[in-house]
């Protein structure tokens, strides 16, 4: 057998065309399709069934079980999914990767798609000059689509002829003569196959060229399959490495799934695979087992009836898979749920408009916690007690860190999702979160500095008078309402955000600072209180009026005003 380099180099090209093609393809479905697929997964998850459902759904759509399921992961990462709504979204993507398959095996090998891919790029290339993003998307979809089937004609030409090599062709076949293990040799090479080609659709064209080829048998090919199978889910655990542990869990229960499958298919395979190929010699007269073209079909009908009925066995023990990917990933307690970013960091998210999705749950964290800090604040002035004193401090002064952290990496995160192709109402939506990242980090470094002041007014021992405290007190709780409608806003969809009650807040906020300064300098002047004390107070006052500023600032970050 002659095969340079050359033809080598055809073979990795031809697979590496039709690898971009479906991520083009995949991706440009997803930037059409926008908000609309995170509208499906929280409107078609209310039971598993549906689950299931969604999961086809969108598989069947993007064309990539791989990109529902790190999506999947993203979205339980975020806290847009549970674990048990995941598992069921993850069943019905294996169902829906099966798609893929069909496709291939029925336009790839039974009509000649090569030859009408350059006209659909012909179709498709002025589309992506259009100024409305939807249509760019639909082009870059449609340039992927043709280029997956060049990408597979090329792939079916590029292959070896192995029967000018009998030698190697012998050691091929040799492989399937081990009874059980030659199953195990397969589905091995099937999950290494797919692990290395990271897209269990590329594999699936390759298993299916090999057979076309002759390279491998029926049973061969099925087997590879299964592997297939197992190799997909390293998408997801990859997606899921510097996730939380809801999200390490929910790439779990997909590899959970997928094992579970693949072992009792073990068990039964020789029986499978020979219940397919009478269905096939009784309904077109060809069998898998001896007529290499029929192979494509059987695969795609192996493929199918696999997941189907391993969805079908699996959706009633959603509760135990749950309950094992608990007791398999067990959380590390508060530092692992709280103190870290929860929403942001897979990412693998390839559309904009999910990533902000995430980024916004983070920012509702980030404000969550910059009240709960706040609170601590309060608590320091009628704190007595030296050694909660000081608890409270180190408290403060831990909070204040994790808000710097957090802004940075909110913010990091954001412009590197700016800076790929995001439409004018996304990038708007970016500029907003960093706006409102930087208010609340500026309302964090406000409460440490607060807490200073009341340090300090504490060692000094200059006690605020009755009157002051209950001008505190009072602005205090005019801040805490405040707090509750920036969170309430932060949990809104920005077309539903009302900033009237946030105005008015802070109309009263500024109203309360301008009368505790006013009767701070009468009080000064004639000498009611201690000085250092007024300083102190001085600070406080002015210090929750910026606080006040900085919370109306998100709300209008948020809500996509313009602010400064």
């Amino acid at each position: 057998m002659s095969y340079s380099i050359f033809d080598f180099l055809t073979l990795l090209g031809s697979l590496g065309m039709f690898l971009y093609g479906m991520k083009i393809m995949s991706e440009g479905i997803q930037k059409a399709a926008g908000d609309s697929l995170r509208n499906i997964l929280s409107a078609m998850t209310r039971n598993r069934f549906m689950g299931v459902l969604t999961g086809f759904a969108i598989t069947s759509i993007v064309q990539s079980s791989s990109a529902t399921t790190v999506m999947v992961v993203s979205f339980v990462n975020a806290g847009l999914l549970t674990l048990k709504q995941s598992i069921g979204v993850i069943m019905g993507a294996n169902i829906g990767t099966t798609i893929t398959a069909w496709i291939i095996a029925i336009l790839g090998f039974k009509v000649k798609m090569a030859a009408i891919s350059i006209p659909i790029i012909g179709i498709a290339f002025p589309m992506l000059f259009f100024k409305k993003d939807k249509v760019n998307s639909w082009g870059e979809t449609l340039i992927g689509f043709a280029l997956v089937f060049i990408g597979l004609d090329f792939l079916k030409n590029s292959v070896p002829d192995l029967a000018s090599s009998p030698e190697l062709f012998a050691q091929l076949q040799n492989l399937g003569t081990h009874g059980g293990w030659s199953t195990l040799i397969f589905i091995g090479i099937g999950t290494v196959l797919t692990i290395v080609l990271q897209s269990s659709s590329a594999a699936m064209a390759l298993t299916l060229v090999m057979c076309f080829n002759g390279w491998i048998d029926f049973k061969s090919g099925a087997a590879i399959v299964l592997g297939e199978n197992i190799g997909t889910t390293i998408t997801a655990n990859l997606a899921a490495i510097i996730g939380n542990v809801h999200a390490k869990r929910s790439a779990l229960a997909h590899t959970v799934f997928n094992i579970i499958g693949v072992l009792w298919m073990f068990f039964i395979f020789s029986f499978f695979i020979s219940g397919i190929d009478r269905y096939l010699i009784s309904s077109t007269g060809h069998s898998p087992f001896q007529d290499k073209e029929s192979i494509p079909i059987a695969l795609s009908i192996f493929h199918t009836s696999f997941n189907v009925l391993n969805t079908l066995l699996l959706v009633g023990f959603v509760d135990r898979i749950k309950y094992l990917v608990e007791k398999l990933m067990p959380s590390h307690g508060e530092h692992d749920e709280r103190f870290h970013l929860e929403y942001i960091g897979t990412g693998l998210l390839s559309t904009p408009e999910l990533s902000v999705v995430e980024a916004k749950k983070e920012l509702t964290k980030f404000g969550e916690l910059c009240k709960k800090m706040f609170g601590f604040t309060e608590e320091l002035i009628s704190e007595t007690d030296k050694k909660k004193f000081e608890t409270l401090l180190k408290r403060i002064e831990k909070y204040e860190d994790i808000t710097d952290k957090m802004e940075v990496e909110i913010a990091s995160f954001l412009i590197k999702v700016s800076k790929g192709l995001v439409s004018e109402d996304t990038s708007g939506g970016i500029r907003g979160l960093l706006r409102a990242a930087s208010n609340l980090e500026k309302i964090g470094d406000l409460s440490y500095h607060m807490s200073i002041a009341i340090q300090r007014n504490f060692e000094d021992k200059s006690d605020f008078t009755d009157l002051q405290r209950k001008n505190i007190t009072e602005m205090f709780k005019l801040l805490s309402q405040a707090f509750e409608i920036m969170i309430e806003n932060l949990h809104q969809e920005t077309e539903k955000i009302n900033l009237t009650k946030a105005i008015e807040l802070e109309n009263q906020i500024n109203k309360q600072r301008d009368t505790m300064r006013n009767l701070h300098f009468t009080n000064i002047e004639r000498g009611d209180y201690n000085i250092k004390s007024g300083l102190y107070y001085n600070n406080l006052y002015s210090s929750c009026e910026k606080v006040g500023d900085h919370i109306l600032n998100v709300s209008e970050a948020i809500s996509g005003m313009n602010i400064e």
